[in-house]
């Protein structure tokens, strides 16, 4: 079979057996597009070998992937290999190569003043300025991954029973609790903005001026906006408020399965890292503690 035909099935496997998101599996294909890209010789899945694979890894370092990058373009590669050896299109034991460890990184997180000053930098009094308050308070509040939080819809907010009916990556439900406090903004967006807006009969909860769904480099633009104005130095994303969520969770002593069910992460291992920062944390305020001294 050749490159095209068996990118093809693969992506509908992705898509209808293991139930990945149009983000996730876009981003196994594209890696895998760059790959064959790069070898245009290729011609079908068996013209994959050890050497090439180890080939394009020394490329991609060379040309100052991350480690991260590297690792995320092997895996989909491989992954793209292991379907294709079950579905009967390469015949050949899986390649292995030796790839760049991982660093231990620990994410980016703000301290509950630094969070405070975030949240309350949109300005209230203008449209938009209220509807980034809501998210900024949703995705603190639950704890959202990015794509989750921008794609949430009002069904699955209850207003009520003070929870977010959230579906993860793999397509997996997860019930997650949300602030009183955080429903109120996301109320008072409701009446004052959304209902105003172009989209209103949309089933997308936080909306752009056109009444689409908000997009991620917009969200990512805002939060770096709102950041600088209030004067916070570090270099924050989206994703630095569910650090955040899952590292003050920890220090006010939630239970690390807990916080991994409230995550939707699949392993526990990925929570584990929140241990790490509330670690660095303390020692860091024992530092200064007894530097004072």
């Amino acid at each position: 079979m050749d490159i095209i035909d068996s990118l093809d099935m693969y992506r509908q496997y992705l898509l209808v057996e293991k139930g990945l998101s149009k983000n996730t599996w876009n981003s196994y294909l594209n890696d895998l597009k760059m790959f064959f890209a790069h070898f245009k010789s290729f011609k079908t899945v068996e013209d994959i070998s050890e050497e090439s694979l180890s080939e394009y890894v020394s490329f991609c370092l060379n040309n100052e992937y991350s480690t991260t990058s590297v690792l995320r373009i092997s895996s989909s590669i491989k992954s793209y290999l292991l379907f294709s050896k079950n579905s009967g299109y390469f015949k050949y034991e899986i390649p292995e190569i030796t790839l760049p460890k991982k660093p231990d990184r620990l994410p980016v997180c703000l301290n509950r003043e630094e969070i405070e000053l975030l949240l309350s930098a949109p300005d209230l009094e203008n449209p938009s300025g209220l509807r980034d308050r809501a998210m900024l308070e949703v995705m603190y509040s639950s704890g959202l991954r990015v794509s989750e939080l921008l794609s949430l819809t009002i069904d699955k907010i209850s207003f009520q029973q003070k929870n977010i009916n959230v579906f993860g990556k793999g397509s997996k439900e997860r019930k997650v609790p949300i602030s009183e406090y955080s429903l109120d903004f996301v109320q008072e967006y409701i009446s004052k903005v959304r209902s105003k807006n172009p989209g209103k009969n949309s089933k997308i909860l936080f909306l752009n001026k056109k009444g689409e769904q908000i997009s991620r480099i917009y969200f990512y633009k805002q939060i770096e906006k709102y950041a600088e104005y209030v004067g916070i130095r570090k270099k924050i994303s989206p994703h630095t408020l569910r650090h955040s969520f899952a590292t003050h969770l920890l220090d006010g002593g939630a239970q690390l399965r807990a916080v991994q069910e409230m995550l939707g992460h699949e392993n526990i291992q990925t929570t584990q890292i929140y241990t790490h920062v509330s670690k660095a944390k303390l020692i860091n305020t024992y530092d200064l503690f007894m530097n004072k001294k």
